[in-house]
């Protein structure tokens, strides 16, 4: 009899569960069970394995052969475990000494020809790997970048399954090449998959700091607009853009991301599993440094908005924004559910999809950006009656957007209609993206500093007790506030998130705490009504 085990990974979510592959030969009639709750694209590996075994020039078995991944309680999902199975077949059949591969987890999907293809979710799945204690990681070659970054684990990148074997048994390696030197690796097509949002908008290459292709100075005139981006990426808050057609609701939120500064090392790790375990990792990039920028069309449902899906769920654009940009344009098309169901990851930072496969969680921790026409025409306004909706129309049109979500937005700005003067050159030039970034920078600084020792990262983050308890407004500052919450233009929550946007307004102009004015230009960026506070920021310095 012969036995032999190494290890593999299945993904819940974004969430690694190290499972034990086992392979055991008996005598007796040729057959090959696969047994541990596996699918249907998992079951199928016992004739990519049989095959890709046959033509790396080993000997199949013709035993009874029985592979068990344990624990079976863990459904199994997915051809990332091909590459163990293998090594455990030619363990069990002593064509790899045993004793090697019980200390080795390997992740991926084997060709019929030998060849190690890239799978989903290399970088969760290395990482729960390390977590368990694993510190060698077998990997497609194509996907040893993105796994050597997770600290204290040797990778080792294989092209084929004849690499593999080669260097268990402490044989000469052989040399594999592409088929077609000088055309596109097939390999690679793993690594990004069909069918998982790439074209909604969904991606984090254009938010490169200083992106001149979207600079910030490209926006003519809107003020009051220019200051709520400045704000809302200094603090992290939630931005409301309402105005008619061709105001700029698009040009300013496209160019929001290169506002924002670069991920840390933790926050690029939390990105990047996301859009690995999505399989919207862009090869050549294995580490997503920059805030991602989500903008899913108005007709997408509320799984792709949240996550979910047949089977296990996968990550939705909440989760593929989480540290980045989720931006809705033409926010009261989309349907009144998926809208709703934003409510709770506002709040918490994180979606729990619980389905009959299994619960997964998704981080969400992302900025939300709606962008509306005032009505259907898209021409109503208080400064001109251009609009020919009926009153009736524009009320239904608003209340698309309910207000438990309008509760949750911090800063609400009417963009105003771009003027002709405007547009020929005579309108007010604003700041470029760089300079924005920079005061940003010093701002997120300046919270970090203060928030130090905290668990939150920006002022966004801290529940407002902890504003109320342990770092103060300068004496009646807030006292405006206060009576707007008294007469009920302000909720208990409105307050809150009021005193987070007046905390971020003051490190952006360099106040050690809020004062009247930052308190008032909060409030007017909250409720949308003038309190004759100059809309720019350097006049509060």
């Amino acid at each position: 009899m012969g036995f032999a085990r190494t290890c593999s990974v299945a993904l819940v979510g974004v969430e690694g569960v190290v499972v034990e592959v086992q392979a055991d030969l008996e005598p007796g009639v040729a057959a090959f069970t696969l047994v541990g709750l596996p699918d249907k694209s998992l079951t199928e590996s016992r004739d990519r394995v049989r095959a890709a075994v046959v033509n790396s020039g080993a000997e199949w078995p013709q035993k009874k052969l029985t592979v068990g991944l344990s624990p079976a309680s863990v459904p199994k999902s997915g051809s990332g475990f091909d590459l163990a199975v293998a090594a455990a077949v030619l363990g069990a059949s002593e064509r790899i000494d045993p004793r090697v591969l019980a200390g080795i987890l390997m992740i991926g999907e084997l060709g019929l020809d030998g060849r190690v293809r890239p799978v989903r979710g290399i970088l969760p799945a290395v990482l729960a790997a390390a977590e368990a204690g694993y510190e060698q990681v077998v990997v497609p070659e194509c996907a040893a970048a993105e796994a050597s970054l997770v600290p204290g684990v040797s990778v080792l990148g294989v092209r084929s399954l004849r690499q593999l074997i080669a260097v268990l048994a402490d044989e000469p390696v052989p040399d594999e090449e592409q088929d077609r030197p000088d055309g596109p690796d097939p390999l690679l097509a793993g690594l990004r998959l069909p069918g998982t949002g790439a074209a909604t908008g969904m991606h984090s290459m254009g938010a490169a700091p200083y992106d001149h292709g979207h600079d910030l100075a490209d926006v003519v005139g809107q003020t009051s607009a220019r200051t709520a981006v400045e704000v809302a990426a200094a603090g992290g808050h939630h931005l409301f853009l309402e105005g008619p057609p061709g105001a700029g609701k698009t040009m300013l939120a496209e160019r929001l991301p290169a506002v924002m500064p670069r991920l840390d090392r933790a926050e690029s790790l939390e990105v990047t599993a996301v859009h690995s375990v999505a399989g919207l990792l862009p090869p050549g990039k294995p580490l997503i440094d920059t805030a991602p920028y989500c903008a899913p069309h108005h007709s997408a449902t509320m799984q792709a908005l949240v996550g979910g899906g047949p089977g296990i769920a996968r990550p939705g654009a909440v989760s593929l924004a989480h540290r980045g940009v989720l931006f809705l344009d033409e926010t009261p098309e989309f349907s009144g559910h998926a809208l709703d169901a934003l409510r709770q990851p506002l709040e918490s930072g994180h979606v729990v999809i619980a389905r009959s496969a299994g619960v997964v969680r998704f981080p969400a921790r992302f900025l939300m950006v709606l962008a509306a026409n005032p009505c259907p025409c898209g021409r109503f306004s208080q400064k001109e009656d251009l609009c020919e909706c009926p009153p009736s129309s524009i009320r239904r049109y608003q209340a698309r957007l309910s207000g438990p979500l309008l509760d949750r937005v911090d800063l609400r700005v009417e963009v105003d209609r771009v003027t002709r003067r405007e547009l020929a050159g005579g309108g007010i030039r604003g700041d470029s993206t760089a300079t924005v970034a920079d005061r940003v920078r010093a701002a997120r600084e300046r919270a970090a500093l203060r928030l130090a020792g905290t668990p939150w990262r920006c002022n966004s983050e801290v529940p407002g007790r902890e504003l109320r308890s342990r770092w103060h407004a300068a004496p009646g500052a807030l006292d405006d506030a206060e009576r707007s919450l008294e007469r009920g233009v302000l909720t208990a929550r409105g307050l809150d998130r009021v005193l987070r946007v007046a905390w971020t307004v003051a490190d952006l102009v360099g106040h050690d705490r809020p004062d009247a004015g930052d308190v008032a230009l909060a409030l007017q960026l909250r409720t949308g009504v003038p309190r004759g506070v100059p809309m720019e920021l350097g006049a509060l310095r």
